[in-house]
């Protein structure tokens, strides 16, 4: 594969990304829906503990462990701010204000 093939695959790649993170996303607007209606804490170390477990786990590399943790603790803090936007405030929109 030449250049412009690694990148069309990567672009093909990163909107799967983008429609699984959506996705899990919106899971966790229904957990945090479920938290609300339950009086639970929105912030749980422990499962997120085994969700970066989980996810080092899984990794079979190039990607470090390190790296793995870092990105899933990206995505733990953005799916966490998007609960508390629906619990709270406004919901989340997919525009970027500029």
């Amino acid at each position: 594969m030449n250049l412009s093939d690694w990148r069309r695959r990567i672009d093909e790649i990163d909107k799967k990304l983008v429609e699984l993170l959506n996705e899990r996303s919106q899971c966790a607007l229904e957990i945090g829906r479920i938290k609300q209606e339950s009086n639970i804490p929105l912030y749980q170390p422990d499962r997120e503990s085994e969700v970066l477990e989980n996810a080092e786990s899984e990794n079979k590399g190039p990607l470090t462990d390190a790296a793995i943790r870092r990105l899933f603790e990206r995505i733990i803090d953005e799916a966490r701010s998007a609960e508390r936007l629906a619990m709270h405030g406004d919901p989340p929109s997919h525009e970027d204000p500029k």
